[in-house]
């Protein structure tokens, strides 16, 4: 074993191999750092895509990979040969991160398939499918499977700091004063560098390759250090066989691990999937389902995993959130939407023949998607592709229309201002995230109040009265607490989520239903809705709105805690 000498300062040349030793080592350390971050990135997020609470879910994770690599670095001080230890625990780490989404996509879609496959030998009605029991325990397994891998490999991470250290010490044959200040500044600065990739590239591509790729370089790091101690390190020929085999198999779930993953996630729709990417800010998710004796297909759009529309009844949401809006404005020459990048919203607000229209959306990739890219390549999209395209009616070529990307909260402030909006549009996603209930909060409603024309209307999406009664009374009541003096709500059935509700406010004193009252029929015709239909929305259940809810105040987080109340208790029954 290389020893340095009694006098490391006596010789030119011991002071220099220590050094090459040193820098061998911290960007060894620094490597498995940024790692290390990723691992724990990586199944925070997957998680959060397989069990829906995204938030909470990222929050437990980081907490458990903690814990355990405090565990983990108790743990180390039991392996007497810190050499091999340390070469085993990087193959051992390596695997775990090859494998994991393609191990955990496995266990989800087996146990989702496993009642209809049971059903289908035994020839069961599809009412009586096996459920409870057994059934819910593997279910359960599986969806906390991420967990079990965040802990074994937060375990497997903190043993590293611990081992590389006395493999320094033991380079330099005697106790080292600084080396754990050392190897934690290599630690933090490798970590930043992980985190620096996973938000610049790895969020952008396939969950799948990105988990292959950060084990690929944890393997490689481990070969290094095999071939570079190997006289150090017991049987260091078996552990070089591991270690092709951790390649030989990230090469294979690289080529072909990805798709699998697709396709057993696909298992989980019930209509086919044929589109299936990530963006940087999301995973986005098209369905097809053929319409019998016809050539027509059912699309479905998911977020996440979560449904945004269906193109059966899309037009029942999207026409409830845009016509009553813009049916009582005064004016609607200049019209603003907060979000709807799938164009779906725009292609209703472009048929009320506006002067302009502003959309802010943050995620370019989603809007790319619903735009087709370049016109001239629009014939060469694939026949789901152009269906969605020709579903919002190419409504982001309209020469009317300005898109701007980024986050709402913080664009809003820098829109130009030559007049101000008649009306404003919100088609977000629900407050399942504490991103999201930052636009849903009285703060950013105030600033929208005086974007608005004094006769101006706003309208936003306001989740599921059925299913999340106080989140929805709550967007009513911060509306007001904005200082719109009349605010309103109203509610629809639309098949593919239930009964929906939607918010209009506006900066006059009469009432928004009493303005929609005065029509006689709607200035543009819908395919679907009536004046006497949107009359109807208005009304609601008595003493529904008899409850003591808060208001959301910026950064109280109130909507978002309804919500996430809500679709705990009725996980399953709906899908926002």
């Amino acid at each position: 074993m290389p020893n340095a000498p009694d006098n490391v300062g006596a010789s030119g040349n011991s002071r220099s191999s220590l050094l090459v030793h040193d820098s061998f080592l911290i960007g060894i350390m620094g490597v498995l750092a940024g790692c290390g971050l990723i691992y724990e990135y990586l199944l925070s997020h997957y998680a959060g895509r397989v069990l829906g609470a995204i938030e909470s879910t990222i929050y437990t994770m980081i907490g458990l990979m903690i814990v355990s690599m405090g565990l983990g670095a108790f743990a180390a001080k039991l392996c007497r040969q810190p050499f091999t230890a340390f070469a085993w625990l990087e193959v051992c780490i390596a695997m775990l991160g090859v494998s994991c989404i393609i191990v955990i996509a496995a266990l989800v879609s087996f146990t989702a398939l496993l009642p209809a496959v049971i059903a289908e030998t035994y020839l069961l009605p599809p009412d009586l499918l096996p459920q409870g029991g057994l059934f819910d325990v593997l279910s359960t397994i599986a969806h906390y499977s991420p967990f079990v891998f965040g802990t074994v490999i937060g375990f497997l991470i903190g043993m590293e700091i611990p081992l590389i250290a006395r493999v320094r010490e033991q380079i330099y044959g005697q106790h080292l004063e600084h080396n754990v200040g050392t190897i934690y500044g290599a630690d933090y600065i490798g970590a930043g560098a992980g985190a620096a990739i996973w938000v610049l590239f790895m969020l952008s591509i396939d969950v799948t390759r990105a988990g292959v790729l950060t084990g690929l370089a944890n393997v490689a790091a481990g070969i290094i250090f095999l071939v570079r101690y190997r006289n150090e390190i017991c049987r260091p020929f078996a552990l070089f066989v591991c270690h092709l085999i951790v390649v030989a198999m990230a090469l294979a779930l690289y080529a072909y691990g990805g798709d699998w993953t697709r396709r057993m996630s696909g298992l989980l729709y019930a209509d086919e999937v044929v589109f299936d990417q990530s963006s940087h800010y999301q995973h986005l998710t098209v369905t097809r389902r053929h319409v019998p004796n016809t050539s027509e297909y059912v699309y479905g759009f998911y977020l996440n995993g979560r449904m945004q529309f269906s193109s059966e009844d899309e037009h029942i949401y999207h026409g409830m959130l845009v016509y009553p809006a813009m049916a009582i404005a005064p004016r609607r020459e200049r019209v603003l939407i907060i979000g709807g990048g799938d164009g779906l919203a725009l292609r209703d607000v472009l048929a009320w023949d506006p002067k302009q229209v502003d959309l802010i959306d943050l995620d370019n990739q989603l809007v790319d998607f619903f735009q087709g890219g370049e016109v001239a390549d629009r014939e060469s999209l694939p026949a789901y592709h152009r269906a969605l395209v020709a579903l919002n009616g190419a409504s982001f070529s309209d020469p009317r229309v300005n898109v701007t990307f980024g986050d709402a909260f913080v664009e809003v402030d820098r829109l130009a201002k030559p007049a101000p909006y008649d009306v404003i549009i919100i088609d977000l996603p629900d407050p399942s995230h504490p991103d999201l209930n930052r636009l849903y909060s009285d703060q950013f409603y105030a600033r929208l109040f005086h974007l608005l024309a004094s006769e101006g209307v706003l309208v936003t999406q306001s989740t599921s009265p059925y299913h999340a009664r106080n989140a929805f009374i709550s967007i009513g009541q911060t509306l007001r607490a904005a200082g719109f003096p009349q605010v309103q709500q109203y509610r629809q059935n639309v098949p593919s989520f239930g009964e929906w509700g939607w918010s209009v406010a506006t900066r006059q004193a009469r009432p928004p239903r009493e303005r929609l009252a005065e029509l006689t029929t709607l200035p543009v015709a819908h395919d679907w809705l009536t004046r006497d239909l949107l009359l109807a929305a208005f009304e609601f259940p008595r003493d529904f709105f008899e409850v003591d809810v808060d208001v959301n105040t910026l950064g109280s987080h109130t909507v978002y805690r309804y919500h996430q109340d809500a679709w705990r208790r009725d996980m399953g029954i709906y899908q926002d």
